[in-house]
């Protein structure tokens, strides 16, 4: 059995590998891409999309989210205030796992509720917000999040489809300068306007303006239409992911992974030190981990 299911995981992460127009260029990131782990689930999530599999998704297939287009303008206040206080901000621990590597590049966030997480915070610094997402159950993530001028995002694609990505614009550029690129096609955020993508294909984003970007950023359970997929989603979702949770300010809950991610991390720092010092030695280490990881699910 061990080498049947490993045959039937190379195959769906070629597949994941090769769906859409762009791909990674290089055979070391195919091969190292954190989707592969989680190919075969992906591939029913696209073959029981209840939206098609397009970068691409018509908002109008979601009408409940028609609510928050129709309050941009309270949401926007209550983002332009915590802006204005710096609660829109990086992380300054370790303890940001999905986001970690954005901060970097100058991406802020506030979050407002993660995966059946609340938070506190958010609930007492932009309540109404927090309302409107409240009637919304669809909803597993959001928070606002700030691209400042002159920064951006590098290509990655999210590892797990069990979500779609709305991204409604509060505080924008409105200009072609400031844009997000979806498997080569690009979309430019304006105020007050809704887009929504697969975040499971390449992506990435640039503000080559000089204005912020604040964008009221969701995820969206994805519709299927073969019920034990969904059943699965909600069950990891709510048992891992939500494992990711952290917070904005101290006393907001943490969730597990997150708790783990500054051990794992400085794990990570050596590794670096590793390939400054020797990069054959780097990725000998590295292809033999994961040689070892897959012997030991598979065999």
């Amino acid at each position: 059995m061990g080498p049947a299911i490993l045959a039937i995981f190379v195959l769906c992460a070629i597949y994941v590998q090769t769906r859409g127009v762009i791909r990674h260029e290089r055979w070391q990131r195919k091969i190292t891409d954190h989707a592969n782990f989680l190919a075969p689930v992906n591939c029913l999530f696209y073959a029981f999309s209840k939206v098609g599999n397009k970068p691409y998704v018509d908002v109008k297939q979601f009408p409940e989210l028609r609510v928050l287009q129709e309050n941009w303008e309270t949401i926007r206040d209550e983002a332009l205030t915590l802006n204005n206080e710096a609660q829109i901000k990086a992380s300054q621990d370790y303890d940001d796992l999905g986001f970690n590597s954005f901060f970097r590049r100058g991406w802020k966030r506030f979050y407002l509720k993660w995966y059946g997480n609340n938070l506190t915070s958010a609930e007492t610094l932009c309540p109404k917000t927090v309302a409107l997402l409240s009637q919304l159950p669809s909803v597993k993530g959001a928070m606002f999040t700030m691209l400042p001028p002159g920064s951006g995002l590098m290509r990655h694609r999210d590892p797990y489809a069990g979500s779609l990505r709305y991204h409604l614009g509060l505080v924008t550029p409105n200009s072609d300068q400031c844009y997000i690129d979806v498997d080569g096609q690009k979309y430019s955020w304006r105020d007050g306007e809704a887009v929504m993508f697969d975040e499971t294909y390449i992506h990435y984003a640039q503000n080559d303006s000089d204005s912020n970007r604040i964008i009221l950023f969701l995820d969206i359970k994805r519709p299927v239409t073969f019920a034990p997929i969904d059943w699965f989603n909600q069950l990891f979702s709510r048992l891992v992911i939500a494992g990711s949770a952290t917070k904005n300010v101290d006393g907001d809950k943490v969730g597990f992974l997150n708790r783990m991610f500054g051990t794992l991390y400085k794990v990570r720092l050596l590794g670096k030190k590793v390939k400054q010092f020797n990069k054959p030695l780097y990725y000998a280490l590295q292809y033999s981990l994961y040689a070892l990881l897959i012997y030991w699910i598979f065999f």
